[in-house]
């Protein structure tokens, strides 16, 4: 890890974050760097169910890539492996949140865009600025996926910042907190997921997607393909004993 990026686990919820606020939390090498070791850690960390991505202060989440880092190094076309996203150019099994805490523009839309869900502060905003700039966004293909695609197109189109209640309401944004709950809101939010059969919860996050890759019948047969190991491991049969015995299932992941 660098001091820029942070990582902390708290009753089975990892946070990794930005801490950058000097530059608002902008992702230059080091910030970078440190995103891929700290979901490289988590991915390897066995006490850590769920990840949240957030950002510190209270004005940006992440405000996208450093102009002046990039100005400096003359860059055009970035790597695919320029900053992780997950599904891409770095797997992640377990669960992601993004706890938006303020301007998520940009790289920093890509970020939030990247993890299965997003719990915003009221104050938070997104937008995709790359075309102000005349840079561009190839990584947002997958957004007319999550919203509606006249939203998309708007998005990709205007660069203006939708509000957290906008983006609450087309569905981009999973709750909403105000900025001084949105650490608490998110840590429940994660704990709920961490209670879950870790097994299941994996194999829910990878069906969720399918029929966005394959045709429906391929969908139904690629997630009966997913599930049938978590229908024959030791958790459903604990899962079924707990709820018999009227206790809390305690879970192995086998």
């Amino acid at each position: 890890m660098t001091n820029e990026v942070t990582y902390e686990v708290d009753n089975g919820v990892a946070w990794l974050t930005i801490n950058r606020p000097e530059a608002r939390n902008s992702l230059n090498k080091a910030v970078r760097d440190g995103l891929f070791d700290g979901v490289h850690l988590f991915n390897k960390d066995n006490q850590a169910k769920v990840l949240v991505l957030t950002g510190s202060g209270e004005k940006a989440f992440c405000a996208g890539g450093d102009l002046k880092e990039m100005a400096d190094n003359q860059l055009t076309v970035p790597p695919v492996d320029f900053v992780p996203q997950f599904g891409r150019n770095i797997q992640v099994d377990k669960p992601t949140i993004a706890a938006v805490n303020g301007a998520a523009f940009g790289g920093g839309f890509l970020l939030a865009q990247t993890c299965d869900l997003c719990v915003a502060s009221a104050t938070a905003t997104f937008s995709i600025s790359e075309v102000k700039i005349g840079r561009g966004s190839p990584w947002a293909a997958p957004l007319s996926w999550m919203i509606p695609p006249r939203i998309a197109m708007e998005i990709v189109l205007t660069g203006v910042p939708l509000t957290a209640a906008r983006a609450y309401e087309v569905g981009l944004v999973n709750r909403i907190a105000e900025p001084g709950e949105l650490r608490s809101v998110t840590q429940e939010f994660a704990e709920q997921i961490a209670a879950n059969a870790p097994l299941s919860v994996g194999a829910g996050k990878k069906t969720v997607r399918l029929t966005a890759e394959h045709p429906l019948a391929d969908a139904f047969d690629r997630a009966e393909q997913i599930w049938e190991p978590v229908y024959h491991s030791d958790d459903a049969q604990e899962g079924m004993r707990a709820f018999r015995e009227k206790r809390k299932p305690v879970w192995k992941a086998h």
